[in-house]
């Protein structure tokens, strides 16, 4: 037998061990391949799919809103914002370095915003910026081929281009909460949505809202899309036309803006109705709000501003606030005691500057009296002691009858959330509320809108329609129509008349002569108001805010702001031919005439000025 050299058996060995190296090498590899192909390949191959073809939400745009003439009051653009992927993230750390410089922000801000999700999470694309500028767009699309995972993409935002001038009108929007997913009239709706929150965004959403679609797309290993697989397309939001005339909204605003020097800027609200048909062609409460703060989620620092600030400019105090209506009411007031056969024409009653009423003394605003008067008289110098007088007679409940009549102390039905509803006292009410009796000497404050009496301005402002249109109390009308997208007309919605006040034409009539009387008469308390070349009835209110003990002896411009008097005028034009009725509060305004009488007069003065531009016919109708 022939026996290997020293040399060789070493080198057999060596390569006997190499052999057996090689064999457990390539059997791991062939056990691992066998785990992946076979005992994971189905887990493997969903997780390798997700990872290379993800579906992309493709967002709706709300339906537009726009006035009576087709101007846009809500509309959307397009916004750009930036996700990254956590998952396609290569180096994290250099890349929010690289996006805070790009964007001026904190890097650690962006890397706490993504924080560490773990799962499915991590292929979930998070917002770091939602509405990109051009500049900051610009940049980070310069350098997206050094940021894997970082996204740019477009989605629609809505956009308000008149600002504060219809805000609480609109209202605004935000991201569905918890409890409205919950509800039957959220079903499809998902986390994240966009819903309105308030105003004709909330009330109109189903129509408004439009339907989501998607794509499902191929992206690399940086994330970036390569290939659309499918896609079905968004269908936008329809479209919402409103009674509203944007020019009268305008000079409404802008009258309460228009202040002395000194003086601040007015609180309150204006209210203008075309008599007929209630159309809402003006509506304004002041202070507003930007809705474009909330259209991509308002940030906490201004959402806590508007929250705390004590003239609550989230308020709509044209609907939502009620007030003593003050003088303003003598209207109702005079058209009740006629129809109940109180008064007459000819009654003459004496006003020596005060009334008294068992052990009580009541003051008429002017100290020296009025000396006799009828009732046009009586309301064109606004004379307590005829209606404090009359008032008694008629009783508290037959004048709660006939001021409901008017539509006051409940709600208008107005296409708006969150409507106040009033209150017209009687003695019923009391004893329900209060436990109490009606005290006679209870009902001369309420002759003259003060007491428990509370309107809103909307209300006041369809009691004064009522009063020109020969009483038909119409439901204020703020949407003509719901078209589609492209302009086809779904729904009109037609004016309603709600209830007929229960009055004579000749008390009518009668009541509108002595509204005349009070702004164009010399001696009138409503001169504030008028127009030249248009007839204009109206009437002027000051509601106490607190008791006269507390501003005694001061001059008028020494009472603190809180503690001046509410200003209130209504009016409707022409005289002799009603078309617009107009309702105006001013808070700690002082006087009607002084306080809410300029901006009645801008109001009105601005529709003159378009019946005259577009000729007959004038406003009304269906």
């Amino acid at each position: 037998m022939e026996h290997l050299s020293g040399t060789e058996a070493p080198i057999e060995g060596r390569l006997r061990l190499i052999g057996a190296l090689v064999t457990l090498v390539f059997a791991l590899f062939v056990g691992r391949l066998f785990e992946l192909q076979i005992l994971e390949g189905a887990v493997l191959q969903q997780r390798s799919a997700r990872n290379s073809v993800r579906t992309v939400r493709l967002e709706a745009a709300r339906g537009e809103i726009v006035d009576r003439a087709g101007r846009v009051l809500a509309t959307t653009r397009p916004a750009f914002e930036l996700q990254v992927v956590p998952n396609d993230l290569k180096n994290a750390q250099l890349e929010y370095e690289a996006l805070g410089q790009l964007l001026s922000r904190d890097p650690e801000q962006l890397r706490e915003a993504v924080g560490q999700p773990r799962g499915r999470s991590r292929f979930q694309p998070v917002t770091l910026a939602d509405d990109l500028d051009w500049q900051q767009l610009a940049r980070v699309e310069t350098h997206r081929f050094a940021l894997p995972g970082v996204e740019t993409r477009v989605r629609p935002r809505r956009y308000y281009p008149q600002g504060q001038l219809v805000a609480h009108l609109l209202g605004s929007i935000g991201e569905v909460r918890q409890d409205q997913l919950e509800k039957a009239s959220f079903a499809g709706y998902r986390a994240g949505d966009v819903v309105g929150q308030s105003g004709l965004e909330s009330r109109y959403e189903s129509h408004l809202h439009g339907h989501a679609g998607g794509r499902n797309v191929v992206v690399d290993a940086a994330g970036r899309e390569v290939e659309v697989l499918d896609e079905v397309a968004q269908k936008p939001g329809d479209r919402l036309v409103l009674a509203l005339d944007l020019d009268l909204q305008r000079a409404a605003a802008q009258a309460f803006a228009d202040v002395p020097e000194g003086e601040p800027e007015r609180i309150g609200a204006a209210v203008a109705l075309d008599v007929h048909n209630g159309d809402v062609l003006a509506l304004v409460s002041r202070p507003a709000y930007d809705p474009n703060d909330f259209a991509g989620g308002i940030d906490a620092e201004t959402w806590q501003k508007l929250r705390d600030d004590p003239l609550q400019p989230l308020r709509d105090r044209a609907i939502q606030d009620h007030y003593p209506p003050g003088s303003t009411h003598k209207a109702v007031v005079a058209e009740a005691l006629l129809a109940a056969g109180v008064i007459t024409a000819e009654t003459q009653t004496f006003c020596p500057g005060y009334f008294r009423y068992g052990r009580r003394t009541y003051r008429c605003w002017k100290r020296g009296g009025h000396g006799w008067m009828n009732v046009v008289q009586a309301l064109k110098q606004s004379c307590d002691v005829f209606f404090y007088t009359h008032g008694v007679e008629l009783g508290i409940d037959r004048l709660a009858h006939f001021a409901k009549s008017f539509g006051l102390g409940r709600r208008t039905g107005i296409d708006l959330p969150g409507e106040a509803s009033g209150l017209v006292p009687s003695s019923s009410w009391k004893k329900e509320h209060f436990h109490q009796v009606w005290f006679p000497g209870e009902t001369v404050s309420a002759s003259i809108g003060q007491g428990y009496n509370l309107y809103t301005p909307i209300q006041l402002a369809v009691s004064y329609a009522a009063l020109a249109n020969g009483g038909k109390v119409m439901k204020p009308r703020l949407v003509l129509r719901l078209e589609s997208q492209d302009g086809e007309v779904q729904t009109r919605v037609e004016a309603q008349q709600v209830g007929h006040a229960d009055v004579t034409a000749e008390a009518l009539a009668l009541v509108q002569r002595g509204l005349t009387a009070a702004v164009e008469e010399p001696g009138g308390t409503g001169g504030r108001a008028r127009v030249p070349g248009m007839l204009v009835a109206g009437k002027t209110g000051t509601a106490q805010v607190v008791g006269l003990e507390r501003t005694q002896g001061m001059k008028e411009e020494e009472i603190p702001f809180r503690f001046r008097d509410h200003a209130w005028f209504a009016a409707f034009a022409p005289a002799d031919n009603p078309q617009l009725a107009v309702a105006v509060f001013i808070e700690h305004g002082r006087h009607g005439s002084s306080g809410a009488g300029p901006v009645v007069r801008r109001i009105l003065a601005r529709w003159h000025e378009e019946q005259l531009a577009a000729g007959p016919p004038t406003l009304g109708g269906g």
